[in-house]
Order: C-alpha cells, then structure tokens, then sequence
C-alpha cells in the first residue's frame, strides 16, 4: 500500500474537482498535505474519467505519474481485447497501470501481473482488491526474465515499450522493447494463444512478415482515431492470416475482415466521374490496406486506385466509415471554387490523392475549419484533380 497521509487523503478528497495547476500554487498553504502526491491522484483520476470512466467512479484507486497513464488503454480497447480472451490461467507480462490486466483477468479464473516497476506492482496490488480482482498475483519482475521461468498458462499478454531510446516512435517490431518476435518461440511454448499489443504507427505487412506465428491481426480504432495494432499468435501456423478491421464508437463497433489474399483477389471499377454518394472508409480499414475488398464487398466503384474514396448511386447505409450525399463537384479554378461553395465561409476539408494541403487549400479557397460542408480535394481515375462537396449522412 502507499503510504498517503490522512491529511492528503482529505485534501484529495476535498479538491477532487478542483483545477490541479492552481492547487500547486497553494502548497504553502496546506503544510501537512504531500501535494506533489494528491496533485497527481486529483489529476488522474480525471484521466481516467475520460479514458476509464468505470474505474473513475471506484473511491481509493491511486494513480501513477502522467505517462504511465498516457500510454495506458482505453476502457473501450481494452473491452474489446477482453471479448478475445477466456480461459483457466493467463499471464500479462508488462502489468504497468493495469488496466489490460484487469479487464482481461476477469475472462480468467487465475491471472498473474507482472511488471518491473516496483511504484506500478505497489499501485496493482491496492487497486485490484478495489476492483474485486482477487484473483491476481502481483510480481515486481522482469517481464522476460519471468517468461522463461513461468509455467505455460492458457494466454499471455504483452505490450511492448514503443519509443526508442531518443524518444521517438517505432515502426517494426525489432524497434520495441522487449523484441517480441525474437521472443515468439518461447512465448507460443508457454501459451496456447499470446496477444501482443503494438503501436498504430508499425507497418501491418512489415509486422506480419517479422511475426509468423501470428493467425489474427486486430486494428482498433476509437471515433475514427486509430489506436492500437493487436496481434493473436499461436504456436501452429496459418496459411493466410485473418485482419479484422475494428472502429469503435458509441453508436457501436464497425468491423470489417479481410485477407491479403482476398483483398488481392476482389475485383474493383472505377468512377468516370463521382455519383450520388461518396465513402471514405474508416481509420482501421486504411490503415490494412483493404482498399479493393471494401469496394468488392459493397459494390461500390473507386475514384483512383491511390484516392481510397469511393461512389455509388444508392446509399450504403452500413458503410464501415464516413458517408456523403454529393452535393456539387468542381476544379481548382476561382470561379468554379466559388461557385461550389456558394458563399460559404468554412468547411471540413480532406485531402486524398492530391497535390496540395489542407493547408493550402484555406489559404486559396479562403475557407475556415467547421461548419456543415465537407470538401474533398481528390484525383479520379482519368487523372483529373476535382474538388468534391458533400454532406454527411
């Protein structure tokens, strides 16, 4: 347990709404309160409402410093990775705040966290009891160094550190800390299934050519905002690796499954000219590259086969992401911008296969951010460079 003062419990208590940067100012004030400690549970559990609102709601949880919580799932992804999970014994062997462990533990009858932060295992084991998760075994330990030794368990768990040494982001999996695919014969030894957590920003086909033992591949995305790349990995190999293309929203989830093979395969048309409506597929569904499956599977026809944007003349209400009713179409020329925006003064631009920005499009179109138009700057298949109006549906 963590050792907090009576005194800065109060004051957590009692300040819990309050703004954080003004109680630093106030220290002086309240000498027997450790306030670089209640600041930082004040400020986290403000995160958490956010990103964990069930657990925001839970009198006691302690929270770790800022980055932990940054790097720390969401409840919506780590629902999600929950209702991939079940069986008798599992084992997260990089723990850090514990909120992948916790939702995962609960598909579990006996569930093992481990992490080499002693402040982090200190945190774990108050709030787990807290959140009547009796059943996990704390161990202050080294990820890897705990692998070797573990006795095989039904799944493990493991997330990677994604930022090299100088701080940046990674883009393959020999770029993280541990190197999970160096790891993978060991990993699929001690467990019948292993999900590794990787960073939106590693290549897809790069991470599946590094790890083949890997049979599922899960893109998550939150409100159209990719955020985590999961891969299912066992110890029998598959032919062709199964890409579940995923967007979470509070309207519900948009899933979308494709192979390599199949996207290969599926036979895609291509627009002449825009018609009645246009599609842009979600976050998820870019980021796998399932550019020709998705016109296949809904009979939609593509403006250019770099463009990613699609048309049809009947709606597809089901569309795994964005859907508009074409309202006008016209080029870069002055009068025709003006004519398309029809005295408009802003616009949510999007640019797709085309030679400028959207900052470049403000300046020369003199629009604004917001407001109920969308604008598209594309190129269709016949070469030519368009400016596409739409509303959205």
């Amino acid at each position: 347990m963590m050792n907090i003062s009576p005194a800065t419990l109060d004051f957590i208590r009692t300040h819990s709404d309050d703004d954080v940067r003004t109680l630093a100012l106030q220290a002086k004030k309240y000498p027997q309160v450790n306030m670089e400690l209640a600041i930082r549970q004040i400020a986290g559990r403000k995160v958490l409402a956010d990103k964990v609102p069930s657990w925001s709601v839970v009198e006691g949880l302690l929270y770790p410093r800022h980055l932990s919580l940054e790097q720390c799932s969401s409840e919506a992804t780590a629902s999600y990775k929950a209702a991939l999970a079940a069986g008798d014994s599992f084992t997260d062997l990089t723990g850090g705040f514990g909120i992948d462990c916790a939702f995962l533990a609960k598909k579990f009858a006996k569930a093992v966290y481990v992490e080499r932060q002693e402040e982090l295992c200190t945190l774990a084991s108050h709030n787990f009891p807290l959140l009547s998760l009796n059943h996990i075994e704390v161990h202050n330990d080294d990820g890897v160094a705990y692998l070797w030794r573990m006795q095989p368990v039904d799944m493990i768990f493991i997330d990677p550190a994604r930022r090299n040494e100088q701080g940046g982001k990674t883009v393959a999996i020999s770029d993280c800390e541990p190197d999970v695919a160096a790891l993978a014969p060991v990993l699929t030894n001690k467990a019948g299934r292993v999900m590794i957590k990787l960073s939106p920003m590693l290549d897809l086909t790069l991470a599946l050519r590094d790890m083949p033992y890997a049979y599922e591949a899960h893109i998550l995305s939150v409100n159209n905002e990719c955020k985590e790349l999961l891969l299912m990995a066992a110890k029998q190999p598959v032919r062709e690796v199964t890409i579940h293309c995923v967007n979470l929203t509070a309207k519900g989830a948009q899933t979308f499954s494709f192979t390599r093979e199949a996207e290969q395969a599926a036979h895609c048309t291509y627009a002449e000219q825009p018609e009645t409506y246009l599609y842009e597929p979600n976050a998820s569904i870019l980021k796998a590259g399932a550019f020709r499956k998705i016109a296949s599977i809904y009979k939609l026809k593509k403006l250019h086969p770099n463009s990613h944007l699609y048309t049809s003349n009947e709606w597809i209400e089901d569309f795994p992401g964005r859907s508009f009713r074409i309202t006008a179409t016209g080029s870069l020329n002055k009068k025709e911008i003006k004519e398309l925006m029809q005295g408009a003064t802003k616009a949510n631009i999007t640019v797709r296969n085309f030679p400028a920005t959207v900052a470049e499009l403000r300046k020369r179109t003199k629009l604004s951010d917001g407001g109920d138009i969308y604008l598209f700057a594309t190129t269709l298949a016949n070469e030519q460079k368009v400016l596409i109006r739409g509303e959205k549906l």
